[in-house]
């Protein structure tokens, strides 16, 4: 299980990781890991690079935190896991719609995550920072999942997103 021991983050995200309806993510698989362990690492991540690039590092944690937070869906239905990959952002929104209180930011976060396969923009830099990391982190837990052998190290994350996002 991934642990997080700065404070400042776990209090940014307190009231979202104590929420019944979150914590069913614990039981449900992403990528090989639970979808609760993969929305924290995406959040993680996220806000360590955004406040390292000084941008509103708290949206990125909170709308990173809930960038997959739907609960409906028969997870161990291929065909059913595959077509909700073109419409759990929305399904995302609402649910943490209902569950939270959001800012512009965190929504256009959770929307467009899925950008260019799910049709919302990103229009902040955070959006972008997130969808990146999630890209990113993903593939890595799909490789691992798999055991494909990959030879990129992922721990150079931070440098791949901040190239990225220099040069754009």
């Amino acid at each position: 299980m991934f642990v997080i021991k700065n404070k400042e983050y776990k209090k940014i995200v307190k009231d979202i990781l104590r929420n019944k309806e979150f914590k069913k993510l614990y039981n449900i698989e992403h990528h090989g890991i639970s979808r609760y362990e993969h929305l924290v690492k995406i959040s993680y991540y996220s806000y360590i690079i955004a406040k390292k690039l000084k941008l509103d590092y708290k949206s990125v944690c909170r709308g990173g935190i809930l960038h997959d937070f739907y609960l409906d869906g028969d997870e161990r239905n291929a065909k059913r896991k595959f077509f909700d990959t073109f419409i759990h952002p929305k399904k995302s929104l609402i649910t943490s719609n209902i569950n939270f209180n959001l800012n512009n930011i965190e929504k256009n976060i959770i929307i467009s995550h899925m950008f260019p396969i799910y049709p919302a923009l990103p229009k902040y830099k955070e959006s972008i920072l997130v969808n990146i990391v999630d890209k990113v982190l993903g593939l890595k837990e799909m490789i691992l999942e798999y055991h494909y052998k990959f030879k990129y190290n992922f721990n150079y994350l931070y440098v791949l997103t901040l190239l990225f996002l220099i040069n754009n």
